[in-house]
């Protein structure tokens, strides 16, 4: 009868525990309605730009931060690395109005033909996306007539950005590439609290999601292995920067109850995705 007793208390004190945990210590993940973030109605937006890409001169935007040991021997210039503040016209011509840059890095990560790993950020400074940015990650074949690349996320009017951008080289030049960007982003009509909205400009567009084709969304798994071999012959992973690397700090513990983890890594042997597509 005592351990009946016992066993009752027990459990309404840790019944009791829990609830001040919890009431001290909300769960860190919730789900909310669009709206409440000022989400509305989703739209399909076209933006039509030029990317002024100069490497050399008086005018420079990109420049070379690092490089591999194999760089200089490489056809490709594997492992060179470089950070761009690149300016955006709504025309091809330098002079042309700006409204926007594209600020990142790019860096060549094919041995066999030129492929640059683009990572930017596109920030806008005129009309209604003043101040709004997009992000750009994707391969970017520099040789083919058209690189397609997706777009992974974005800022202000841009929030919750996805879709893909079309590049197509205008000019070439030995200092300069001047590209022609398509940017298509379904992203969601956000309210604001601006009162007034600037004219229409000509470099974006909003379209029928029907005009690119797309119709009902599908989920698609793949399955693959990924080799990472860091040295060797044939090595396919390699440094870029040669400078001492600093001492990490020791991890302070944590007085919180984690909720995940995250760290560097090299090498994986294993690979599975699964992502929606349309």
């Amino acid at each position: 009868m005592a351990s009946s007793i016992f066993f009752l208390l027990f459990a309404v004190f840790e019944l009791f525990s829990s609830t001040i945990v919890t009431a001290e210590h909300p769960p860190f993940h919730r789900t909310i309605p669009p709206a409440s973030l000022g989400l509305h109605q989703e739209k399909l937006t076209h933006l039509h730009f030029y990317f002024h890409d100069i490497v050399s001169g008086p005018n420079q935007t990109a420049f070379k931060v690092a490089q591999a040991s194999i760089t200089d021997k490489s056809p490709t210039l594997f492992g060179e690395v470089l950070m761009a503040d690149d300016p955006l016209t709504v025309g091809p011509e330098p002079e042309s109005k700006l409204i926007g840059k594209a600020q990142g890095i790019y860096a060549s990560a094919s041995q066999d033909g030129v492929g640059l790993m683009m990572v930017m950020n596109i920030k806008f400074l005129e009309g209604k996306y003043n101040g709004s940015t997009m992000s750009l990650l994707g391969r970017n074949a520099i040789f083919s007539d058209v690189r397609e690349m997706p777009i992974v996320g974005g800022s202000g009017l841009f929030r919750f950005a996805r879709g893909y951008a079309l590049a197509k080289t205008h000019s070439l030049t030995a200092t300069t590439a001047i590209v022609e960007y398509n940017v298509y982003n379904p992203s969601f009509l956000i309210t604001t609290t601006t009162t007034t909205m600037p004219k229409l400009l000509t470099f974006y567009r909003t379209i029928s999601p029907t005009y690119l084709g797309l119709r009902k969304e599908k989920l698609t798994h793949f399955h693959f292995y990924f080799h990472d071999v860091v040295s060797g012959p044939n090595p396919s992973a390699i440094i870029v920067d040669s400078s001492p690397r600093p001492k990490l700090p020791k991890t302070p513990p944590h007085s919180s109850e984690g909720e995940g983890n995250a760290d560097r890594f090299v090498g994986v042997g294993f690979s599975d995705f699964r992502g929606r597509s349309c």
